[in-house]
């Protein structure tokens, strides 16, 4: 058989040849039968009849359809023939029943046998992220339904709001108010539901990205200059703060720019110096140590706080919208921390024990008045064994009424066991007690009297003054805290009392979110280019224990971080201020209190999955619009539920959006939404 096909004989071969032809008829049939009925309406079929004269004969014929180009009405014929059809049709059996399926297995979650003993052997059931987040809502099917739907572009304010800051610029609450005589004017006032901001507060006419820090600290471009990057003067088009202050070393124009000379009106020689006197006076003061969080009350362009930056000291420098209603809007395009804040009627935004230093020169404010509330107030964010600094007339001048005023305010800070520590010059500063044994210790009937046991010294959303003493908690917390930089990452003690559902140790829970926060930053800094991104006023909207905002220092990116705790979580502000860092209590269901324009960059981490079962979503993204400047960033990192409303609000407010996945990978039930506010 081998030699037959090595010779080449089969090849040659009839059977060969019979095989050849039959495969290469075969072939052809099926091409000319495929492509003559390509494209034509006759039929071609084989007609294989059988003759009825020879029934043993076959004769295959090809033949055309006789219904070649001829049409026909099939529906008539159809019809015609369902009929007759379905009456030669058998009715059909009944089927068999189908046995019934087995019971399902019953699947058991234990860590416990059947014998009581532990096993490894154990299922855990399958967790749904949107169970939790929706948990106790009503309003879940309107939410998924206005996520889907489009949202329409949004349009500009009038120009006339530029400034706007719809809380403290409600003119018609603010007309209806019973009396303005104890600063009522200067609180928030919001516009009632329904009739907040539904556009976009526009920019002032040549707007231009702000000059960086720290150049800003001490000018702001005036008008056009080649030079970038500038703040141009329309960023701030107003002049009468120099006009006002400028003999005071507080501002000044010089050729093209504002200046900020670094002086004020009791320090006219310049904040540095200032400073310095102070540390001599009491040296355990000691700046950027045990004094790391400052505030400076009735701040004017606060170069008090920005000179302290320097110092390794975060100050939160408020003032009022008042007559000079543009000191504060200075203070942030300085790039200093600022906020819109008055000390009239209710209490600051800020926890019990705050700050380790608060500052007032020359603020004009009655610390006396009604027995002395104002200063109660401070007394209650004063940090036990903290200091107040005093710098006005009634210190050094011998008048007749600053005298006795003087004397009035040695007599308060005295009932409230204030020990006038030193003073010298036109400062005075005092130390606050660390416990309560000289309050204890006061006669019966004392005034001001110390405040129930029952008042929570950090509540104090709309919360009224209260003329009474805190209380310091028996157990020393918050008086104990470290010195600065240890404290930013040493959990203190008052982490124990912040009411929150905590299943593990909360140490571990504040180790672990500081670690958390750490590696996402270094993996911004990293992938996304943070540092270049030239940020200094930053906004974390749902703070937390402050890990974000640690881990921006840790990675040592030069801005300021306020840390803002929303009314619908735990109160975690006291533990964010004895890390040494800044933070105010706030309600997103309403605007927040500064100007326009006023950040670099918002994070909110979390938010919006459980602020839209009490806010409206739009409002809070408006909000964010309004205090974020042109050519800032966004980043929201939140549950996938959320994400499709937010990308169509943030393209509706002109926003660039971009969906990222995060590092857990695209199945994650979180992502992170990035915009850019062109």
């Amino acid at each position: 058989m081998k030699a037959f096909f090595t010779n080449g004989d089969f090849f040659k071969s009839s059977t060969f040849i019979k095989i050849s032809a039959f495969l290469f008829i075969s072939l052809a049939f099926f091409y000319f039968g495929k492509h003559w009925s390509d494209g034509y309406q006759q039929l071609i079929f084989f007609n294989s009849r059988q003759n009825p004269l020879t029934s043993s004969q076959i004769t295959p014929t090809v033949s055309l359809s006789p219904n070649h180009n001829k049409s026909f009405d099939i529906s008539s014929l159809i019809a015609n023939t369902t009929t007759q059809t379905l009456a030669s049709i058998p009715p059909p059996s009944d089927p068999e029943p189908l046995p019934p399926p087995p019971p399902p297995e019953v699947q058991r979650f234990r860590i416990v046998d059947e014998n009581g003993t532990m096993t490894d052997n154990f299922e855990i059931g399958d967790f749904d992220p949107g169970v939790a987040e929706d948990w106790g809502s009503e309003n879940t099917t309107e939410a998924v339904e206005e996520s889907r739907a489009v949202v329409k572009k949004f349009g500009w304010c009038n120009e006339s709001m530029r400034e706007y800051i719809p809380c403290l610029d409600n003119v018609e609450a603010i007309r209806g108010l019973e009396s303005t005589e104890r600063g009522e004017r200067f609180e928030r006032h919001c516009p009632e539901k329904g009739k907040g901001l539904d556009c976009l507060v526009p920019a002032p006419k040549g707007y231009r990205t702000p000059i960086p820090w720290p150049r800003s600290r001490d000018e702001v471009v005036f008008v056009v200059l080649i030079c970038w990057p500038k703040v141009w003067f329309s960023n701030v088009p107003h002049a009468r703060l120099v006009e006002d202050k400028g003999g005071q070393n507080w501002i000044s124009i010089y050729k093209d720019k504002f200046k900020f000379p670094g002086g004020g009106t009791q320090f006219i020689h310049g904040a540095d110096q200032y400073l310095d006197q102070i540390s001599k006076m009491v040296p355990d003061i000691a700046f950027g140590q045990y004094t790391r969080v400052a505030m400076d009350v009735g701040c004017g362009v606060a170069s008090f706080g920005a000179y302290l930056l320097s110092r390794n000291v975060l100050t939160m420098s408020v003032a009022p919208k008042d007559v000079h209603e543009n000191q504060v809007q200075f203070a942030l395009e300085r790039g200093v921390p600022a906020m819109v804040a008055a000390l009239a009627t209710r209490r600051l935004l800020y926890p019990s024990q705050a700050f380790d230093l608060i500052h007032c020169s020359r603020c004009r404010i009655n610390w006396t008045r009604d027995d002395g509330i104002l200063l109660l107030e401070v007394n209650r964010v004063l940090r036990a064994g903290g200091y107040f600094a005093w710098a006005a007339q009634p210190v050094y001048k011998h008048e007749p009424l600053l005298e006795e005023q003087w004397e009035e305010m040695v007599n308060l800070t005295s009932r409230l066991c204030w020990n006038l520590v030193k003073k010298e010059g036109y400062i005075a500063i005092w130390q606050k007690p660390s416990n309560n044994s000289c309050y204890l210790s006061r006669e019966a009937g004392s005034q001001p009297p110390l405040c129930d046991s029952e008042d929570d010294p950090d509540n104090v959303w709309y919360v009224d003054l209260k003329a009474c003493i805190t209380r310091l908690p028996d157990d020393g917390a918050g008086s104990n805290v470290t010195t600065w930089p240890a404290r930013l990452h040493n959990p203190p003690d008052r982490l124990q009392s912040i009411q929150m559902d905590a299943y593990i140790s909360r140490r571990e829970l504040f180790r672990a979110e500081s670690k958390y926060w750490s590696e996402i930053i270094a993996s911004y800094v990293r992938v996304l280019h943070w540092k270049s991104y030239k940020l200094r006023n930053v906004l974390d909207m749902r703070a937390s224990f402050g890990g974000f905002a640690a881990a921006l220092i840790e990675h040592q990116l030069d801005c300021w971080v306020l840390n803002v705790v929303p009314v619908s979580g735990p109160n975690t502000l006291p533990v964010i201020y004895d890390r040494g860092l800044l933070g105010v209590l706030h309600d997103w269901c309403e605007p927040f209190d500064t100007y326009p324009r006023t950040y670099d960059l918002l994070h909110a981490a979390g938010l919006f999955s459980i602020e839209r079962k009490r806010c409206n979503v739009s409002s809070i993204m408006l909000e964010m619009d309004r205090i974020l400047r042109p050519g800032g960033r966004v980043y929201i990192r939140d549950s996938v539920g959320v994400m499709d409303e937010l990308q169509e609000i943030g393209k509706a407010m002109g926003w660039h959006v971009a969906l990222r996945d995060t590092s857990e990978g695209p199945h994650a039930s979180y992502r992170i939404l990035t915009c850019d506010k062109r």
